[in-house]
């Protein structure tokens, strides 16, 4: 009874400590759920300053590091800020000392070599010949050293020049100056870079060497051959084309050779098949006539295709300007003045243009009576009225009546005439 006594005063005890245990707990409980939400605020407050603080502090460190050169430790001044969107160069860390220790004001090759085709004076440059149309070594060399130099980002107010040194036929010594203003200090420096000239020949000099040719324009006249005259300027006309077209950048241009010692008449050679229509179409358009063509198989390249050469006949009409012709029509002979097309010129008995078809349906032809030259002066007897005229026969010296073109004046004392058929007719002091 004693141990069952003590027992449950023990449980009863136990029992009572827990209740009060409980209460204190939901007292806590109630205390802190009520202080929460006033202190909620108070504490987030507390949090955004210390926040702020330590973001001030590392700002702080951070300009702190930034005024100390990374190299030396020196102070830096202060820089102006890049330029929007651009990144801030490792070189503003540094101070000037340092700075100007690694710093090269002019990157420059150590030389500078210049491929020129012997032939031309073309300058090789990447894959390609280009025609600089440089008068000298000289100038192609300042323009390579001027290509190959470069100066510092950094650098403001840059002068510059170069002065050539000529040492012999293949080597040029440029001497270099260039002055500028970096971060406030003035700098200048001098260099030398010494420019070789090598020699070779260029892909259109070798071309033209081989007697390389796409085209072939012969100049050939219907039933005679080409004046002196008519050669000497058809050749002019194609050596004028090519030359321009060259001129204009096009290096696939050229003559490779013109023959004008032919009898029939002058042979061009020409680069490309179509600088060869160019030329053929362009002597016709001088003179007149027809161009034809045909092609010659001569080679397959490399890819097997075929590779054909053209020739223009450059068909110049028969009779040309200055040519005297009988069309066969009753009216007497025409001096010939054009032969584009059809023939025009002036019928000698009036002085009036006149135009002589040249493809004729009756089959009729057109004869030549004789050349503008081939006149000769005679005296004028009298004048008889708007028509008619008596002259010297220069043959016979007899007084003959002739037909008074409008071009004779009422005064003139001589005229030139050209027989034809035992007819006198005047013609004209001019073409």
């Amino acid at each position: 009874a004693s141990r069952s006594g003590k027992t449950a005063d023990v449980s009863t005890a136990v029992s009572g400590a827990n209740e009060e245990h409980s209460e204190a707990l939901d007292r806590s409980d109630s205390g802190l759920s009520r202080c929460s939400w006033s202190n909620r605020t108070k504490l987030n407050s507390i949090a955004d300053e210390s926040r702020g603080l330590n973001a001030r502090r590392r700002y702080r460190r951070k300009m702190t590091r930034s005024r100390l050169c990374p190299e030396c430790g020196d102070e830096v001044n202060e820089r102006s800020d890049p330029r929007p969107g651009s990144p801030r160069p490792d070189s503003d860390a540094l101070c000037d000392h340092c700075y100007f220790e690694a710093f090269d004001f002019v990157d420059a090759p150590d030389r500078v070599q210049v491929t020129v085709c012997g032939r031309c004076g073309a300058v090789h440059r990447g894959n390609r010949w280009v025609d600089l149309g440089a008068e000298d070594y000289t100038d192609i060399a300042i323009d390579a050293v001027s290509e190959s130099l470069a100066v510092h980002i950094d650098a403001e107010e840059v002068e510059w020049g170069v002065e050539p040194e000529q040492v012999d036929e293949t080597t040029i010594r440029m001497h270099c100056t260039f002055s500028g203003v970096v971060r406030g200090t003035w700098l200048e420096e001098e260099l030398v870079v010494p420019v070789r000239i090598a020699k070779e020949v260029c892909d259109r000099c070798g071309r033209i060497a081989g007697g390389s040719y796409a085209s072939l324009v012969q100049v050939r006249a219907a039933g005679r051959t080409p004046t002196d005259a008519e050669a000497a300027e058809a050749v002019e006309i194609a050596e004028t084309y090519v030359a321009g077209k060259a001129n204009d950048g096009d290096r696939e241009a050229f003559i490779t050779e013109i023959d004008t010692e032919n009898d029939a008449g002058p042979n061009i050679k020409l680069s490309t098949t179509k600088l060869g229509q160019a030329v053929a179409n362009r002597i016709t358009d001088r003179f007149g006539g027809t161009v034809d063509d045909h092609a010659t198989l001569v080679t397959e390249d490399s890819d097997g295709n075929e590779v054909y050469r053209v020739t223009f006949v450059a068909r110049l009409p028969e009779f040309t300007a200055g040519d005297v012709v009988d069309p066969g029509d009753g009216d007497g002979p025409v001096l010939v003045t054009s032969t584009h097309n059809n023939l025009t010129g002036q019928r000698l008995t009036t002085g009036e243009p006149d135009e002589i078809p040249l493809d004729r349906d009756d089959g009729s032809t057109v004869d030549l009576v004789g050349h503008h030259g081939d006149a000769v002066e005679t005296t004028v007897v009298t004048v008889e009225d708007d028509h008619a005229i008596q002259v010297l026969d220069p043959d016979t010296y007899e007084a003959t009546t002739v037909a008074r073109p409008e071009f004779v004046d009422s005064d003139a004392e001589a005229v030139s005439v050209l027989k034809h058929r035992g007819e006198l007719y005047i013609v004209p002091e001019e073409v």
